[in-house]
């Protein structure tokens, strides 16, 4: 995994230009890279088990006897190109792609499709020494060399034409190659770091003319006259410190600019291909939740993508599901995983756990599993990560058993893999609140009130679904139509914006269902509280208002659904209602106050639960819902066995490191081990089973 510049007349509409931002008045096409109109691009039915290889590290020799294992093993798919740039370029302007094409000629020869991937990421030595622009410059004004990969400014100008030339090239010679299934764009895309130099904060500042129009409207959005930090002039403003201290107001716009740069660079590499490559889907290894940089990829995933698409390195299994959701977004489409855990760094590998989570990724839309990497590599930062290969070439277990998920991957693609069941529930994520909840250190109470993790609120809100075998798709609610949804939730959602606002009362209006919990639409698309009774935006959506909280002594406790629940936050709103009728009562609290509350809105419902999502009670409020929304559990499953019913089957998958045993109703047939079950079945520790 600070100054002040002058800058001349008519700069601000250039930079603007050059670094990928919408023009006014020219609006920005949706689902750019929808498969809607492509029956050929991969879809229901197929299913790609393969690697990610760079023959960079190979020789000729070794190259084809990598394809020949590759064939013998059942790969039918590979991901090349990917931080190579200057195997590409070597200096610039000089291109060399032949190598490349006899590799590619040989990948085709055996039946193995390519993803080409554009290494924008990380830039050649050659063109940071011609391009100083493109180094990185600290926040204390030191620029600093390109030590690790990433280290790239990549909003530089002469940064995006050399890699858009980059990409050009690229797809104008492999676009029509029949090996080709699918680009790539920019591995990684997200990690990297912020850039102080002159030039970034001039770009920043042509960002925010765009964005404000006026330095009076940058003065109300920033709340400078708080501790004396009025703006009189452009020139007055400085980029924002990632690294603290600062406010809130100008710390959410610096991550928004820096998140606009990368999709920028996206959005260049995405008209390339519109131009020479139209027949081609995307499925990059993007990494928007990197911690240095990230990318707002809630708002942008229809712009940039064909196929959700990322490295899998699971930890527990609730934040991977988690994490694979909000990777599919609004796809229709499959996921790809085009890196997908093998070994891993100072990690050998352990026997049926790669084959374990490839199942796995089957029950959460998975299509594409390309193992990180195909050979061990001898020399730089990731000698010590380990792949199907080792050091010495010879083939290890891990090999043997990626051929073992091909070859039972080739039989399951018949029987209604990749899954294509439309979520009928939505988990909200917001980039934003996450960035404005996580300040850089500094004076700021922030973290005195905010307390705990965004990020673990919202996966409360997944884990009872997850743990009932339910869908949930991970969206932004501002970004997606809902109508498809018959429940919304949205935990912690400490930031609604106007966008968040309308889709939550529209929805609810015609008939929809939300979840609201508490710290919630206290701050609007400013980072600024809202001056108006809260839940700001949406205090009548609710019939109710938050503005009143307090922190418990004990563990708060209230009785629903005819048990008394306890909680494992303190935290909770004094929610005075207005058309809102209560569902439950704090048990302990000094003064009672409804602990959930419900309102008519239109033709629909809108529930406040007032304190943070916990599993005592967003679980239980949740589960109270499905029989009157009609939605519908999974299959029933002992704690660390996930499952989904397919076309009348039930893929079982332990994620457990030891045995489980499962039941169920009747007696059923394993497709995977042909033996018949009545009754039950003892899956064995990472064990997955068919049942028909």
């Amino acid at each position: 995994m600070k100054y002040r510049f002058a800058r001349a007349a008519g700069k601000a509409l250039l930079l603007a230009s050059s670094f990928g931002l919408p023009l006014s008045g020219v609006p920005l096409s949706a689902n750019a890279q929808s498969a809607a109109g492509h029956p050929e691009w991969p879809g229901k039915g197929q299913l790609f088990v393969g690697t990610c290889y760079q023959p960079i590290d190979r020789t000729p020799e070794q190259v084809r006897q990598d394809v020949a294992t590759m064939k013998a093993a059942g790969f039918n798919m590979v991901r090349m190109g990917d931080l190579s740039w200057d195997s590409f370029e070597p200096e610039e302007g000089h291109f060399t792609f032949e190598w490349f094409d006899g590799v590619i000629a040989q990948m085709h020869a055996v039946g193995i499709r390519v993803i080409v991937d554009i290494p924008g990421q990380p830039a050649p030595i050659w063109l940071h020494k011609a391009y100083p622009g493109v180094d990185i410059v600290n926040q204390d004004g030191v620029r600093v060399n390109a030590a690790s990969r990433y280290w790239d400014n990549i909003s530089d100008p002469d940064y995006r034409r050399l890699a858009k030339r980059l990409a050009e090239k690229m797809m104008q010679r492999y676009a029509k190659n029949p090996a080709v299934i699918a680009i790539g764009y920019d591995n990684e895309i997200g990690n990297g770091q912020l850039s102080y130099s002159q030039a970034d904060r001039d770009r920043f500042v042509a960002w925010l003319e765009k964005k404000y129009g006026s330095i009076e409207a940058l003065n109300e959005a920033w709340a400078t006259q708080r501790w004396s930090r009025r703006i009189n002039s452009w020139d007055q403003v400085d980029l924002p410190y990632g690294s603290g201290p600062g406010p809130n107001e100008r710390y959410l716009d610096l991550r928004r600019y820096w998140s606009d740069d990368a999709i920028g660079a996206l959005r260049d590499l995405e008209a390339v291909r519109k131009k020479y490559a139209p027949n081609l889907p995307t499925a990059s290894n993007f990494w928007p939740t990197a911690w240095s940089k990230g990318f707002n990829y809630l708002r942008s995933w229809d712009e940039v993508s064909t196929y959700g698409a990322q490295g899998f390195y699971p930890g527990d299994p609730m934040g991977a599901a988690f994490e694979v959701m909000m990777n599919r977004a609004g796809h229709d489409t499959p996921v790809w995983f085009n890196e997908f855990t093998a070994g891993g760094g100072g990690y050998y590998g352990t026997p049926g756990r790669s084959r374990m989570w490839a199942y796995f990724g089957l029950l959460y839309y998975s299509q594409t599993f390309l193992a990180w990497t195909f050979n061990s590599h001898l020399g730089g930062e990731e000698q010590a990560l380990f792949g199907l290969i080792d050091h010495d070439d010879r083939r290890s277990w891990k090999l043997d058993e990626f051929g073992q998920i091909a070859r039972e991957f080739k039989q399951l693609r018949t029987l209604g893999f990749p899954r294509d069941r439309a979520p009928e529930i939505a988990i909200h994520y917001s980039f934003e609140t996450n960035w404005l909840t996580n300040p850089p250190p500094g004076p700021n109470t922030m973290k005195e009130y905010f307390k705990g993790s965004y990020g673990e609120q919202v996966k409360a809100a997944f884990a009872p679904l997850f743990r009932d075998n339910i869908d949930a798709a991970v969206i932004d609610v501002g970004h997606e139509p809902l109508g498809r949804y018959k429940l919304v939730v949205l935990s912690g959602a400490y930031l609604i914006d106007k966008q968040i606002a309308e889709a939550v009362r529209s929805y609810v209006a015609k008939g929809g269902t939300v979840i609201m919990t508490g710290y919630s639409a206290k701050v609007d698309e400013t980072g600024k509280w809202f001056a108006t009774p809260l839940p700001g935006r949406l205090t009548d959506v609710f019939g109710l208002r938050t503005n009143e909280f307090y922190r418990s002594e004990q563990p708060l406790k209230f009785m629903f659904d005819g048990e008394m629940r306890t909680g494992t936050d303190n935290y909770y709103e004094m929610l005075e209602l207005n058309t809102a009728k209560p569902l439950a009562s704090f048990d302990n609290t000094p003064k009672a106050s409804p602990a959930i509350a419900i309102n008519k809105f239109g033709k629909g419902q809108a529930i406040y639960l007032a304190t943070a999502a916990q599993p005592g009670f967003i679980g239980p409020l949740i589960r109270s819902l499905y029989d009157k929304l009609g939605l519908v559990r999974g299959p029933i499953t002992p704690e660390g066995v996930v499952a989904r019913a397919v076309d009348g089957r039930v893929l079982y998958v332990n994620t457990n490191r030891t045995p489980v045993h499962v039941s169920f109703a009747g007696t059923k047939t394993g497709v995977l081990t042909h033996k018949t079950y009545s009754g039950k079945i003892d899956l064995a520790p990472f064990g997955v089973e068919l049942l028909q």
